[in-house]
């Protein structure tokens, strides 16, 4: 049954190792059938969540404040699957991930469709070991976890730094195989 699957970069880097990974789980995702919307948040003009509770407040807006997350929360409340793909920062979320993130709280005070939905997340770094992920993917599994979502995969890529690290590496591969599994 063919999906509209929703992806949320966090990588500011044009051609970046989470981009080309993000490129090759819409493909691998598209050749199942799925439709897939992207959103490039590094590239979007997020604020960070000030919990004033104006969410759904004003007609056909998400968030009371006018930001490019009201054009994204549509998309995701028709997702049936939300995937996470973005470098490791700070062994968290990047900054504009983690605001667009905060900003689900407008579809939890909306009362709008979040819930049980399915999800997975890819994240990249220079780490050769994945123990540097465990903070990011703890966060990850608490938002799933709180949001009933089902974890279809995690997928952590380590010793990738440089630009195109992640070129002509097995990652690449993996990511295809992930937006299949949908």
């Amino acid at each position: 049954m063919a999906k509209k699957i929703v992806v949320l970069t966090g990588s500011p880097r044009k051609k970046g190792n989470a981009n080309a990974l993000a490129d090759a789980f819409i493909k691998g995702a598209e050749k199942q059938g799925h439709s897939v919307k992207r959103f490039d948040t590094a590239n979007m003009d997020i604020l960070g969540c000030v919990a004033c509770n104006g969410c759904y407040k004003k007609k056909d807006r998400a968030c009371a404040y006018k930001d490019d997350f009201n054009d994204m929360a549509p998309a995701l409340e028709k997702a049936d699957a939300i995937v996470f793909i973005t470098p490791l920062y700070w062994y968290s979320f990047p900054a504009k991930l983690k605001a667009a993130i905060d900003k689900f709280y407008a579809l939890i005070v909306g009362e709008k469709p979040l819930q049980g939905k399915e999800s997975a997340m890819i994240v990249c770094g220079a780490d050769d070991v994945d123990t540097g992920f465990e903070g990011i993917f703890k966060s990850y599994q608490t938002i799933a976890d709180y949001l009933q979502w089902q974890v279809v995969a995690t997928l952590a890529v380590t010793g990738v730094d440089k630009k195109g690290a992640v070129e002509g590496t097995g990652w690449i591969r993996q990511a295809e195989e992930l937006g299949k599994a949908f």
